[in-house]
């Protein structure tokens, strides 16, 4: 999520270099991809699933089940949506709910405002696994991922969103916790390569995606560099997802679209356009993992925005042309 900023964050931000990306109207939904000049047309985004959502977020494809599973932060809820019966389960949560990870035997791992917690996805009770932060009631957990391991990788967020007091941590399946980087002001989409050798992170207000080299043996990062730096023409990177090539997939708030960015040139590849003005996160799903899946929000909008993206908050889908990843579960070890 990101609200107006102040103007320190806004005269941060607009210094970031421009890509030369041509932007078509926001009312052709088509997916470009920019190859020099030249822009190449794709399928067009279908909606998968119509929801008023506030702040849909975190999406994450459990390969067992064929399931869907992302919330809805600001309506404190878990959904687990099957794309075959178009049936959404809903399990509502105490409080501002950043993400969820599935985890082994009808469980899967979120973090809500005060804490890290396993979820029955049976029942919907909660157990407390972490209390990190609790400490902390200016911030609430935001986005996070689990890394190659199986630890829950995820970081916090002030509620003002004003400064950088927030911080990265590591949950491991005992519950031990480390915070891994400080001085975060919104924490948001993280994932790793296909060898593991390096983890990708956002920080939005910065603009920038980072790169990590990642210690398979020790679950721990080091030689931090910059490798995207997002233009604000294009919106605020939010969440994100990696294809089976190691691009990355962003999520744009303010930006009605996802892009793909190529994390060793540091361009933009392609871009998708979706009917909705905050478009928060995205994941491959499916049985051969070739649909990405798009959530979006509907706060954060002028009433013109409404009326131009009445589907916003919904989740949309597309067949982009390329296959994702199997996603590490929290507790399990990705041996792909």
């Amino acid at each position: 999520m990101l609200k107006k900023y102040s103007i320190i964050i806004f005269i941060l931000l607009i210094t970031h270099p421009h890509f030369g990306q041509t932007r078509k109207s926001m009312g052709d939904f088509t997916i470009e991809r920019t190859n020099d000049n030249a822009i190449e047309k794709m399928p067009v985004v279908q909606l998968e699933y119509k929801i008023e959502s506030k702040l849909g977020e975190g999406a994450i494809w459990n390969y067992k089940t064929q399931e869907l599973y992302w919330v809805d932060i600001e309506g404190k809820k878990l959904h687990i949506y099957h794309p075959e019966t178009k049936q959404n389960k809903t399990f509502e949560v105490p409080s501002r709910i950043g993400t969820v990870v599935p985890a082994e035997n009808n469980s899967a791992i979120i973090a809500l405002e005060d804490g890290i917690y396993l979820i029955d996805t049976t029942d919907g009770k909660i157990k407390l696994l972490s209390d990190i932060e609790a400490d902390k009631p200016e911030n609430r957990f935001n986005d996070g991922k689990c890394d190659p391991n199986g630890n829950l990788w995820v970081g916090s967020m002030p509620l003002k969103q004003d400064k950088p007091g927030a911080s990265l941590y590591k949950i491991e399946p005992s519950g031990k916790t480390t915070k891994m980087l400080g001085k975060i002001t919104i924490s948001n989409g993280i994932v790793w390569t296909r060898d593991a050798k390096i983890m990708y992170y956002i920080d939005t207000p910065t603009g920038n995606i980072r790169a990590f080299d990642f210690d398979k043996n020790t679950s721990t990062i080091s030689n931090e560099r910059v490798v995207v730096k997002v233009p604000t023409s294009l919106g605020f990177p939010d969440g994100m997802t990696i294809d089976e090539d190691d691009m990355l997939w962003v999520g744009l708030w303010n930006g009605n679209a996802v892009a793909r960015f190529n994390p060793q040139s540091g361009k933009l590849i392609s871009k998708i356009e979706v009917p909705a003005h905050n478009i928060t996160s995205c994941a491959f799903g499916g049985e051969n993992l070739d649909i990405l899946y798009i959530t979006t929000a509907s706060v954060d909008m002028t009433e013109e925005e409404k009326r131009k993206y009445p589907l916003a908050g919904s989740i949309f889908k597309v067949i982009p042309g390329v296959k994702g990843v199997k996603s590490t579960f929290f507790g399990e070890i990705n041996k792909q």
